[in-house]
C-alpha cells in the first residue's frame, strides 16, 4: 500500500513538473506573439500601451 501511494506521489510530482513545462512553453509562446502583433500593428501597439498605462495610474491600491 506504501508502494502504491509513493507511486502516485511520484507520477504526480512528473505530471506537476509536466504541466509546468507546458505552460512555460504557453507563456513564452504568448509573448512572442504578442511582440508579433505589436511590430505589425505599432499604432495599435502604442494604443494599448497609453490605455494600460492609464489604467494602471488610476488603479486605486
Amino acid at each position: 500500500m506504501a508502494d502504491r501511494e509513493s507511486h502516485e506521489d511520484a507520477s504526480q510530482r512528473e505530471s506537476d513538473a509536466e504541466r509546468r513545462r507546458r505552460r512555460a512553453q504557453f507563456l513564452r509562446e504568448l509573448t512572442e506573439a504578442r511582440e508579433l502583433r505589436d511590430r505589425v500593428q505599432p499604432r495599435r501597439a502604442k494604443a494599448a500601451r497609453l490605455r494600460h498605462a492609464m489604467r494602471m495610474r488610476t488603479f486605486r491600491w
